[in-house]
């Protein structure tokens, strides 16, 4: 394994991720799983699944497509191998909603701000 994706959890205990992944349907999942395992496996990820969003805080998207339906893991990387996914959601439009990139970075700040005070 090159990197290892772990899912956010809130300070309240919830996984927003693992409580999207749940709403889909088994193929839907089956799909998303498959590739978080190449981001996981694979040392260089094709752009068509993996890459850095212009103009954000370091904040990275999974990209799924699948049928019709296209699915954004948006996340950070907490060190050099370790990508915390904290946000999913399914796409609608060519661009990716402002609020979408939002709700991942205040999960990005959160994180950190957490770990910073159980290390202190």
């Amino acid at each position: 394994m090159v990197r290892e994706i772990k899912f956010f959890v809130s300070e309240q205990g919830r996984n927003p991720v693992e409580e999207f992944l749940d709403s889909l349907s088994p193929r839907q999942a089956q799909k998303v799983t498959w590739v978080m395992r190449l981001v996981e496996d694979l040392k260089v990820v094709p752009r068509k699944f993996f890459k850095k969003m212009t103009g954000t805080d370091d904040i990275w998207e999974i990209r799924i497509e699948f049928e019709s339906n296209i699915f954004r893991v948006l996340g950070f990387f907490d060190g050099p191998a370790l990508f915390i996914a904290a946000h999913v959601f399914q796409k609608k439009s060519q661009r990716i909603p402002e609020q979408e990139v939002l709700t991942a970075d205040n999960r990005k700040k959160e994180y950190f701000r957490r770990k910073r005070n159980e290390q202190s």
